[in-house]
């Protein structure tokens, strides 16, 4: 029998976002409002349509969610200097403390994932997981432009 492996690595990615809701709970933060965090904090002045479809919910559900980070003094929005029409999302300083909080947790979410994989193995597992992103990546850029 074939593993499908899309099945198999969406399935992967649903478990992960539970046990990461898990963890983010006594937090105070929810699963999906910590990966937004994650992601402003890796691409600080990123644009609330790009975290939309990086998050894959509509850009009101992200701008809802911007909302709600910003009421709890995690988000703050600035105005784009090329585009006052669009705002730039930038953690706060509370933001970032708790970010330093919340990696522990983060980290033993990820080694319970790997438990029983060599050094080696969780390079190669990254390795090839990273390939197939690329992989597909590249064909939504090419889709992209025949479209």
């Amino acid at each position: 029998m074939q593993v499908n492996v899309a099945f198999l690595s969406s399935d992967v990615g649903r478990l992960f976002r539970k046990r990461f809701a898990a963890a983010a709970r006594p937090f105070g933060v929810t699963g999906a409002q910590w990966r937004m965090l994650v992601l402003i904090q890796r691409e600080p002045g990123i644009n609330q349509g790009a975290v939309a479809g990086w998050l894959e919910v509509e850009p009101i559900t992200a701008g809802r969610m911007v909302d709600r980070l910003e009421k709890l003094d995690l988000v703050e929005r600035r105005h784009d200097p090329a585009d006052r029409r669009q705002w730039r999302l930038h953690l706060t300083a509370t933001a970032t403390d708790l970010m330093q909080r919340m990696a522990p947790c983060a980290q033993a979410v990820i080694s319970d994932a790997v438990t029983g994989f060599t050094p080696a193995e969780q390079d190669q597992l990254v390795g090839l997981l990273g390939r197939m992103r690329m992989n597909l990546s590249e064909d939504l850029t090419l889709e992209a432009q025949d479209g």
